[in-house]
């Protein structure tokens, strides 16, 4: 690594250079990361303290895709954030490798986790009397395995691309974190052929896993046809959220990644959708039409008000 790359650090512009509207981004995006670990937390520890819930393989998921949520905001936002505070915002090739890693093996695992609850609602729609023998605790367990190695294959084939690439300057990234496109346009080497391989590992696959959900989901929708009108509607109340959230994540990350390498003014507004917003929206999402979330939610708040109480 020493023998071809003599950058040692790289300069990040942020969303913005002009200091005013960088202390009203610092105010903003602190209040959605703040948000974003409330909200994931708030579900999490409610899903870990209902034994009803837990031992449901959707809202397992669930709890989750909330804990994916809160590491993959704790990366990419608070560190944006706490570059407001410094003019010159930098970071080592070290600390850039290590977010590239953990942006890309965060979104691996939540996108095999945005498969397996897409999987769990189709056997509970399509195949209702074998749901309890199919989705058991140890197919959970094997598709959360599944989801943290599949997020590591994906995250680690992108560093070692990366990993080839020689930084010999300049070394100024327009972004507001390191990712595939600004450093290959900063590789001192023609970077086509290894492009397309970060191309075929990201968008490809995005693109591939994004049309199965559609099929499946259209499967799912196809055989209400059969089911009671109320059995319809708490069905698709239950996968109009994971379209949702499906849509806000798939779409997003299709759009920076399954095209060529190259500099759009908008790719970081699209950026700041999935990597800041996405962890954001998705408890509210799941639990805002969610009645079982929402009785565990104050069933919880009773327990802890009667400990406040006794102290």
């Amino acid at each position: 690594m020493q023998n071809q790359s003599f950058v040692t650090e790289f300069i990040l512009l942020g969303l913005s250079q002009n200091p005013n509207v960088q202390k009203i981004m610092f105010v903003v995006f602190l209040f959605l990361y703040l948000a974003t670990i409330g909200g994931n937390t708030l579900i999490l520890v409610t899903i870990l303290s209902s034994p009803a819930l837990l031992g449901s393989p959707m809202y397992f998921f669930l709890a989750f895709l909330s804990f994916l949520g809160e590491c993959f905001s704790s990366v990419i936002t608070l560190k944006m954030v706490v570059d407001f505070f410094y003019e010159r915002k930098t970071i080592s090739f070290e600390g850039c490798m290590m977010q590239l890693f953990a942006e890309h093996f965060l979104s691996g695992a939540e996108l095999i986790v945005l498969t397996a609850m897409a999987y769990d609602r189709y056997v509970a729609i399509c195949k209702p009397l074998h749901y309890s023998s199919i989705m058991n605790r140890r197919l959970c367990g094997i598709l959360v395995g599944v989801a943290w190695a599949g997020g590591f294959l994906h995250s680690i084939i992108q560093i070692l691309i990366i990993f080839q690439l020689p930084f010999c300057g300049p070394n100024v990234i327009d972004h507001f974190l390191c990712d595939l496109h600004p450093l290959l346009a900063l590789a001192c080497t023609d970077t086509h052929i290894l492009g397309f391989f970060a191309l075929a590992n990201s968008g490809f696959f995005c693109i591939i896993i994004f049309s199965l959900l559609l099929v499946s989901y259209a499967v799912i929708l196809f055989s209400l046809r059969t089911h009671s009108s109320e059995g319809r509607r708490k069905a698709l109340s239950t996968c109009g959220s994971h379209i949702a959230v499906v849509v806000l994540f798939f779409v997003p990350c299709m759009y920076v990644y399954a095209r060529p390498p190259s500099t759009f003014s908008s790719e970081k507004t699209v950026t700041v959708v999935y990597t800041i917003l996405t962890p954001l929206l998705n408890p509210l999402i799941y639990t805002i039409r969610n009645k079982d979330v929402k009785i565990a939610m104050m069933k919880l708040w009773k327990r802890l008000m009667v400990v406040s109480d006794r102290k």
